[in-house]
């Protein structure tokens, strides 16, 4: 008979705070990369770019914990939902992962789709230059995304491995955005996301626009028809620059022209449009 869990009880459990541990190291490479970059001449960094950077991640955390109980309280009510749970062993962890991953490629590729969603990423594509700190660039509201993990709750994965295998799938995020990391071997460049795909699905170059959605695998690319391998040079940001340094405004910018256009559209049906048609 499957234990139904309480918010309490999770929290006795608690989660292994994998993030945290880890950003010693990616500030350590972070400066790693800075020295690489200044040694070649190479204008990798930007003051002003990367401050804005470390404050949006630093107010990413901030809201992460604000509402972490509602997050915490939403994926138990789906887990208890159902009569059925697969068992916290080491195989659960990897099949967990690769449903996070499947998922993750959907909520991307719809939050490049629809104009609701891209407002809570926006953010992360917002910048011209392309280093490991772009990885701190996640919106403040993308916490909402995770209605799109419903199916990972109702498939019976314990909250402590679905919260786990996500922690190990946004630190996977961070060695991707780099530009000193060339193509690798092909079997690795064929079943995985790589700094050279990730530079692709950053540009603004016509032939990279809305491609590799993919988190840690870029299999899903190339099953759903989104995969383009990287060729000509990437030009980064996106396609209706910001440029503001404001972390406050590069966050909410592209909320606040939605409700602009809604207030002008004058019915609900505009409207609908606005929030879910294209960017």
């Amino acid at each position: 008979m499957k234990e139904y869990l309480t918010l309490e009880q999770l929290d006795q459990i608690g989660l292994p705070p994998i993030i945290p541990y880890a950003v010693p190291i990616m500030l350590t490479l972070v400066l790693i990369e800075w020295i690489i970059s200044n040694y070649k001449k190479r204008k990798v960094y930007h003051g002003k770019d990367f401050l804005a950077a470390s404050a949006i991640g630093i107010g990413n955390i901030i809201a992460g914990a604000l509402v972490k109980a509602a997050t915490f309280g939403f994926a138990l009510f789906f887990y208890n939902l159902v009569p059925w749970t697969i068992p916290s062993t080491w195989w659960s962890y990897i099949l967990c992962l690769v449903i996070i991953d499947f998922c993750r490629y959907w909520a991307h590729r719809i939050a490049h789709e629809q104009r609701f969603w891209w407002a809570t990423h926006v953010t992360h594509h917002s910048s011209k230059q392309y280093n490991f700190s772009v990885s701190f660039r996640l919106g403040w509201t993308q916490h909402i995304k995770i209605i799109f993990f419903i199916p990972a709750f109702l498939m019976g994965f314990h909250p402590v491995v679905f919260f786990i295998c996500h922690q190990i799938e946004v630190l996977y995020q961070f060695w991707i955005h780099t530009e000193f990391i060339r193509k690798l071997p092909k079997p690795i460049e064929y079943i995985f996301v790589t700094p050279s795909h990730h530079r692709v699905h950053h540009a603004v170059n016509d032939k990279y626009l809305d491609k590799n959605y993919g988190s840690t695998l870029v299999i899903w690319d190339r099953m759903f028809g989104t995969f383009q391998p990287e060729e000509e040079k990437p030009v980064y940001g996106i396609t209706k620059p910001v440029n503001s340094f404001n972390p406050v405004y590069l966050v909410f910018h592209e909320w606040m022209d939605i409700f602009r256009d809604i207030r002008k559209s004058g019915s609900i049906k505009k409207s609908f449009r606005i929030l879910f048609g294209r960017p």
